[in-house]
């Protein structure tokens, strides 16, 4: 189900990124676009890190989180 939200959503961003490009242009598009992409997959690590942490995990930043999935 999580998979199936996270598509919805970029299928959501992209279809209004769409009407943003006819109206204002696609300079306009683009920054909006990365600003509500940028916000949803830092939510998503938020919520990511929390479950770790409720699991008994060990907090990761940006910097090991790379570096483990490499």
């Amino acid at each position: 189900m999580n998979t199936s939200n996270s598509k919805w959503v970029i299928i959501m961003i992209i279809t209004v990124g769409t009407f943003i490009e006819i109206v204002q242009g696609s300079g306009a598009r683009q920054k909006w676009v990365f600003k509500i992409k940028n916000r949803y997959e830092e939510k998503r690590q938020l919520a990511e890190q929390r479950k770790v942490l409720r699991s008994g995990g060990v907090p990761l930043d940006d910097i090991e989180i790379a570096a483990f999935h490499k």
